[in-house]
């Protein structure tokens, strides 16, 4: 079976899962206490213009109705519209965007390559006060909480040593040229080297502290899948052939090592898009995770649905594609 064939068979075989998700959204988010229409009009507003903002909004149909007049409208790419700013959810979807995938990319950079190069030494050295070291780091990692560990990062680097700033993708007053919506390619293409580096600048405590969790999964499951590789045959037959210990590690050993880690490395990435609430919460950072709090509070109902949604297919796709990376790091995988 070809790549194409294969995407297109796991998109099929995922509709039931978004369908499933479509349903758990629609009905769960009615159930959270608060109307809509008095978040939009105010407890002073006569019951003549409730009536007629519901019938607007459609709110006054039956809730399976609504479901399916959304759902429609979601198969023909339509969101639908904001409740409380009545800009389309898809326009509000992709405008955050930006922001959460270039913190959620840089997290699980951090996680992949720190978590990788831990990993690979506390393998290496088992037993030893580095293997210790880094099993305790992961540890740590999986144990501190995201919004106290921002905190502290804020409250030491911004408060205390005043290196880096505490919150925001920039400085106020600022203003990033516009292309893709990720400072860090605008402000180069831009060829401002100033703006780059300030934007790097915000971004670095919360990438870091969004990574925490990754990066220690990824140290645990790499040392894990390392050490059984280490007792292969091919790489005692490598090593009694004089190849160089580095070769042997990180051109043999660890190749066939990381099936695991891509995997853990993907769906982390997914969960990273989908959960950087907390992060994006104590930093101010303008993403969709912000977003769809804020729409929570308001009751914005088509917000949240529609970044959950969207959420979902996004870690629908991120695993169809960790799964097609699988044929490249082990040939004797097939797309079937």
């Amino acid at each position: 079976m070809g790549l194409g064939k294969y995407f297109v068979k796991r998109l099929v075989i995922a509709l039931p899962t978004l369908i499933g998700v479509s349903v758990l959204v629609f009905f769960l988010i009615r159930l959270v206490p608060g109307d809509p229409i008095d978040v939009m009009l105010g407890p002073r507003a006569t019951e003549t213009t409730r009536q007629e903002l519901q019938v607007r909004l459609g709110l006054d149909q039956p809730i399976p109705v609504q479901y399916w007049r959304w759902l429609t409208n979601v198969v023909q790419g339509d969101f639908g519209t904001s409740v409380r700013s009545r800009d389309p959810v898809i326009r509000a979807i992709l405008s955050r965007l930006p922001a959460t995938l270039e913190l959620s990319v840089t997290a699980i950079l951090i996680a992949f390559i720190f978590g990788i190069v831990f990993g690979v030494t506390a393998a290496q050295r088992r037993n030893t006060a580095v293997d210790r070291f880094a099993v305790g780091s992961s540890l740590v990692g999986v144990s501190i909480p995201v919004f106290w560990l921002g905190l502290m990062l804020i409250f030491f680097f911004s408060v205390v040593l005043r290196w880096l700033p505490v919150s925001g993708r920039i400085s106020m007053g600022i203003s990033v040229p516009r292309l893709t919506g990720f400072y860090l390619i605008d402000t180069l293409a831009a060829g401002n080297t100033r703006l780059f580096v300030q934007a790097l600048r915000h971004l670095v405590l919360p990438a870091v502290s969004l990574a925490t969790i990754s990066f220690a999964l990824i140290t645990r499951i790499t040392r894990s899948a390392m050490l059984d590789v280490l007792n292969e045959d091919y790489v005692r037959t490598a090593r009694a052939k004089g190849v160089p210990a580095r070769v042997v590690i990180y051109k043999h050993a660890l190749k066939n090592a990381m099936i695991p880690v891509v995997t853990v490395s993907g769906l982390q990435l997914g969960m990273l898009i989908g959960g950087s609430i907390l992060t994006e919460t104590v930093f101010s950072w303008p993403g969709i995770g912000r977003l769809v709090i804020t729409a929570i509070y308001n009751r914005d109902y088509p917000v949240v649905q529609g970044v959950v949604l969207f959420i979902a297919a996004a870690f629908i796709l991120i695993n169809i594609v960790v799964d097609a990376i699988y044929a490249y790091l082990d040939p004797r995988i097939r797309f079937e």
